[in-house]
């Protein structure tokens, strides 16, 4: 019952985001509507019992882009409930209801995976994005992994921070059992996970932290895309160690 309630005050809060952004965002300045993403998502976190936990300073303002670990679909939320960015997803989102309305309202860039040439048509659309001082945010690693390791950085997209000489912020992502201090799996989403299995998981937890972690603003530093996105790799793994409890 506790997690059924839960579940549907969420969607409840869903559809009012829905409404929101199909009817007021046109009224909006860009900074209030991203002001009201940041909101939603930080009382979304609340309604599902997720305490939000963030150590160093997110990025001020843009340009710059944000380069995550990726663990569950909850990681876009959280991050927006830390700052409003614009996230680098799978097209796919675009077409689901709902969810991708609220995506497309939040500003989301949509690229094709599967299509290779589609990377340099998006690399193309971040480098705008960021030429107009946009705070974009992307999943390096491609696919969520299990939280514990990390998995290899793909370093198309990386490119776009140096043809727009925009700086990168490492941050990391870590979900934490807030009764036992433990590392949690319940939020995860790898594998052969569903979506629906996952949602129920994160919703029974007793009580769920997320834990996201900053680092330093960077430069390439004549560095080029592949050579970057090892640093950054390593900068991502340091700071999610230190998201252990």
């Amino acid at each position: 019952m506790r997690v059924a309630i839960k579940l549907l005050r969420g969607i409840w809060h869903v559809v009012v985001g829905w409404f929101t952004i199909y009817f007021r965002f046109p009224q909006f300045t860009p900074a209030q509507r991203e002001a009201r993403v940041q909101a939603w998502a930080m009382q979304l976190l609340r309604i599902w019992d997720i305490d939000l936990e963030v150590r160093g300073k997110p990025v001020v303002t843009g340009p710059a882009l944000l380069v995550s670990n990726h663990i569950s679909w909850l990681d876009i939320l959280v991050i927006h409930a830390t700052r409003h960015c614009r996230f680098v997803s799978k097209s796919e989102l675009r077409e689901w209801p709902l969810l991708g309305t609220l995506a497309t309202g939040a500003g989301t860039l949509y690229i094709e995976r599967e299509n290779r040439k589609d990377a340099m048509r998006m690399v193309k659309e971040m480098t705008r994005a960021l030429n107009s001082g946009d705070v974009l945010a992307v999943f390096p690693e491609g696919t969520t992994g299990d939280g514990l390791g990390l998995l290899p950085f793909h370093a198309n997209l990386l490119q776009s921070a140096i043809d727009a000489q925009a700086p990168v912020q490492p941050l990391a992502l870590q979900f934490i059992d807030a009764q036992t201090n433990e590392i949690s799996m319940a939020a995860r989403f790898v594998g052969d996970d569903t979506l629906v299995s996952s949602v129920w998981s994160t919703l029974n937890a007793r009580r769920l932290k997320a834990v996201v972690n900053f680092g330093e603003i960077e430069m390439a530093q004549g560095q080029d895309r592949r050579a970057w996105a090892q640093t950054l790799r390593g900068k991502v793994m340091g700071l999610k160690e230190k998201c252990r409890p």
